[in-house]
């Protein structure tokens, strides 16, 4: 049993969960002016944009009926 399942909109959300709590625990211990707490958090920011991009190229229409033969619920 799954806790919860993994998604597009599950996968994104997490990303941008992650990024933001690293942005404001990395503001609340005064860490966001070490260079490698800058490049872990811009480098998964720009991760976040890659994986977004990707959903957006692969998404595709779903077709509910097909297109060889028409229904009609009048018969």
């Amino acid at each position: 049993m799954q806790l919860f399942s993994l998604n597009k909109n599950s996968i994104a959300l997490l990303f941008v969960v992650a990024i933001t709590l690293g942005f404001f625990i990395g503001g609340l211990l005064g860490v966001l002016d070490y260079f490698i707490i800058k490049a872990l958090l811009f480098s998964s920011f720009i991760l976040l944009v890659f994986v977004a991009v990707n959903f957006a190229l692969k998404n595709y229409t779903k077709k509910n009926r097909l297109e060889d033969k028409i229904q009609s619920d009048s018969h």
